[in-house]
């Protein structure tokens, strides 16, 4: 079954969730079946965000402002579009003069979070992201079955 998001950037505020502070993600497909999720990920502050690496490819385009990676010498502005290529490690970084980014990012299967030394900290995956999701429309009003439109 398709999915159709009207208002990829939603007017409603509740529709983002929170991820870490002043980061927040918007799901558009949770797709269990194949392990993967596409999402805007919206940051509202400068700063290092996480240290990752993934087993599969990633694919984003810049919607709004800009950011870049640690371990690269270049800038993801708006309109480009980045492939991280599976088995990276790369720490995303938003520098202090954007007021806020908003990437869309299709993951494949799990993204590791991990330190300097490469040890690993934590996952995230699409069956994570559904019940971050699902809780955070509880408790924000939206009820938890709101996540499920983007469930395939």
């Amino acid at each position: 079954m398709e999915i159709v998001v009207p208002h990829t950037i939603p007017d409603d505020e509740r529709v983002w969730v929170p991820q870490a502070e002043n980061v927040h993600f918007r799901p558009l497909c949770l797709n269990v079946s194949q392990g993967y999720w596409v999402n805007l990920l919206r940051v509202r502050k400068s700063g290092v965000l996480s240290r990752h690496r993934h087993p599969n490819p990633v694919h984003g385009v810049v919607l709004k402002g800009r950011w870049r990676y640690l371990e690269h010498d270049w800038v993801a502005t708006e309109g480009s579009y980045v492939y991280e290529p599976p088995g990276e490690t790369h720490t995303l970084v938003v520098d202090d003069d954007v007021e806020e980014m908003i990437t869309l990012f299709q993951v494949n299967g799990v993204m590791a979070y991990v330190d300097p030394w490469g040890k690993h900290l934590g996952y995230e995956d699409v069956f994570t992201k559904i019940d971050m999701c699902r809780k955070h429309y509880e408790a924000c009003g939206l009820g938890g079955e709101y996540v499920d439109q983007f469930i395939r």
